[in-house]
């Protein structure tokens, strides 16, 4: 498994669109920056048969140091979860590997 950059990301848009990777790149930043707003304001981001983004509130709980066994107060916090569309899942799943 590889990790791709937005770097790498930003390249392959270039590319494939024959736009100028200069001219690219604000355009991935703003829709990147565009997407961390939406889910501060706790918005679900839905991208039809790709998938969607939403927000999710983790309760605070009692948890326990594992050196001292002490009680622990663990404050709420949010996280983003994301869940595939059904096109995504299905070529996820599919036999062979697709080059898009």
């Amino acid at each position: 498994m590889a990790t791709v950059t937005k770097k790498e990301l930003v390249d392959k848009i270039a590319k494939k669109t024959g736009v100028k990777q200069s001219t690219v790149k604000p355009i991935v930043q703003q829709f990147l920056d565009e997407i961390s707003s939406e889910l501060y304001k706790n918005n679900r981001l839905e991208f039809r048969d790709f998938g969607f983004f939403e927000v999710k509130e983790q309760a605070a709980r009692m948890a326990q140091n594992p050196k001292t066994l002490e009680p622990v107060e663990v404050p709420s916090k949010r996280s983003v979860k994301f869940k595939m569309g059904r096109l995504m899942r299905e070529d996820m799943n599919s036999k062979s590997v697709k080059e898009r």
